[in-house]
């Protein structure tokens, strides 16, 4: 089916996007689910394009690998462990089995534990040494992090509870930033770390320690973990009340569901959380039931498969025209980087092919000043995947969200139509240019178009909005990886540095030998060393 897809694609390559449209092509090139609109109809895949596509996933077995997931087979095989960060937003689903036990009563009972502290610490319930938190200072790092981290401000308009602030760089200006103005005697500390050994983490969370010190006699009643590892947490001094595990079937990058997200349950209240988790479910839902024409996943994978796989496109482009989802492309850079970055088969087998796409973005209308030059002129293609809401949370400035929607849909216009050079040309004729300046300022006014983009619309992002485009993305993951026949749930790309760096580590300290080192590592040792102060 690869052979036919590329065929496919050396035949069309040079056809207008434009030339396939008629008057119902984003009906049948667009799916809806609960609310929550793809549309596809700015690529140039056509009816036979999706047809074969789809063939490609049928033949990969992608929807028999899709059920295997739900049900708890162990499809991270190089770590032999289910995938279950579904289960975790199965909220009113059937029992899950992992090695023969159902784990949903686990799941409900860690969902329970986490209400109850939350709203113990909304109410003032749970207190500070100086009275009722205030704040929340979130250490992690990757999964830990990212997740929270992106969801706090997307749902900023539905928090009203203690400030949250998240630590995730060892480099101390991180910290330093994040505490200062904080009062320690107010403050919460969440440590999100499976093992409770994760460098960097372990070394913010001993220096947040240093600093509530300094003001609070007991500083373990003001962290909580989340953890599984029990003795390293009593270790530290948290109260097993506070400290809340999650299982190895839960990656960092898709935890955000469970504990780690604790820190937005305390901001935005367990209502606002489980709404959040539904409308995951509500994607789940979809994913598992509708079929593949007609699957929102399906199609999102199947576009990135096309454009990446099939045209060679290099990067793809997410670009949210909504301010609060701005930490959203680097939430998916994870996702889908260190998921699918992989050069090797499940077999072991080296891949003939690149498979993860490099993913970036900010949001409009910031990127328009920025890289859109980029995408409209440059002679590389990037496949842009606009994100929008048909209105905001403000309405005495509606005015502004009308003006940033007509900005998203303009864009991606723009970029499917371009402008040619007698158009350019008649414009710059009539401001007056003639002979080699007419030519000079007309072409530098030519946009080729033809270039392609998706968009995600929904009517407002809610909590339960963005618990379904998370959901998506996730499943768009799933279902790349398992046409590629790669493992999207292990990342030993990671691991590497992380041994070099702690061989490194007695290095760097002053009086430390760089005896065994590779030479140019040696030599930046020395020249750090020599420029250090203190």
């Amino acid at each position: 089916m690869w052979d036919t897809l590329k065929a496919l694609q050396a035949a069309t390559k040079d056809r207008k996007i434009t030339d396939l449209f008629d008057d119902n092509r984003v009906e049948e090139f667009g799916v809806e689910a609960d609310g929550l609109f793809f549309d596809f109809s700015k690529t140039n895949i056509d009816a036979d394009t999706y047809t074969a596509l789809i063939e490609l996933a049928e033949e990969k077995k992608v929807s028999a690998k899709r059920d295997a997931m739900f049900a708890g087979a162990k499809i991270n095989e190089t770590e032999d462990r289910a995938v279950l960060h579904t289960a975790l937003r199965n909220l009113d689903g059937d029992a899950v089995f992992v090695d023969g036990e159902d784990v949903m009563p686990g799941v409900k009972a860690t969902l329970a534990q986490m209400a109850d502290f939350a709203n113990a610490v909304r109410s003032g319930a749970f207190k500070g040494q100086g009275g009722a938190i205030t704040d929340v200072v979130n250490i992690g790092i990757g999964g830990s992090d990212l997740g929270p981290a992106m969801a706090y401000p997307a749902l900023a308009p539905f928090a009203d509870g203690p400030k949250c602030h998240f630590v995730s760089n060892v480099d101390g200006a991180d910290l330093a930033d994040k505490l200062a103005g904080l009062d320690p005697e107010t403050t919460l500390v969440l440590v999100a770390s499976k093992t409770f050994t994760t460098m960097e983490t372990m070394m913010n969370a001993k220096s947040a320690f240093d600093w509530m010190a300094t003001k609070v006699s007991n500083p373990a009643d003001q962290f909580a973990a989340i953890s599984t590892a029990e003795e390293e947490t009593a270790a530290f001094g948290i109260s097993a009340e506070r400290v809340f595990g999650f299982e190895d079937w839960v990656g960092g990058r898709y935890s955000m569901w469970g504990p780690i997200g604790l820190s937005v349950m305390l901001a935005v209240g367990p209502d606002n959380f489980m709404a959040f988790l539904r409308g995951g479910q509500a994607m789940d839902q979809h994913f598992r039931t509708a079929p593949i024409a007609d699957n929102m996943a399906f199609a999102l994978a199947l576009t990135g498969i096309w454009h990446h796989q099939i045209c060679g496109y290099g990067t793809r482009a997410v670009l949210p025209y909504e301010n609060r989802l701005l930490r959203l492309p680097a939430y998916l850079q994870q996702l889908e980087m260190e998921s699918n970055g992989k050069s090797v088969s499940l077999a072991g087998d080296a891949l003939d092919q690149t498979v993860g796409p490099i993913v970036w973005g900010e949001p409009g209308t910031n990127g328009q000043h920025a890289f859109y030059q980029l995408i409209h002129q440059g002679r590389q293609v990037v496949p842009c995947e606009f994100i929008v809401g048909a209105e905001g949370h403000e309405p005495h400035l509606a005015h502004h969200h009308r003006a940033l929607l007509s900005n998203c849909l303009a864009q991606s216009e723009a970029l499917m139509l371009g402008r040619d050079y007698a158009t350019s040309e008649a414009r710059m004729k009539a401001k007056g240019h003639k002979g080699d300046a007419l030519k000079a300022h007309a072409m530098q006014r030519v946009f080729s178009g033809n270039r392609p983009s998706t968009t995600l619309m929904y009517q407002k992002l809610t909590p339960f909005v963005l618990g379904q485009i998370i959901a998506l993305y996730e499943h768009r993951v799933f279902v790349e990886g398992a046409i590629l026949g790669i493992n999207s749930y292990d990342q030993w790309g990671v691991e590497l540095g992380k041994e070099l760096a702690v061989k490194l580590a007695p290095a760097v300290e002053e009086g430390g030998s760089t005896e065994g080192l590779h030479a140019g590592t040696a030599a930046l040792v020395a020249r750090a060393k020599a420029l250090r102060t203190s």
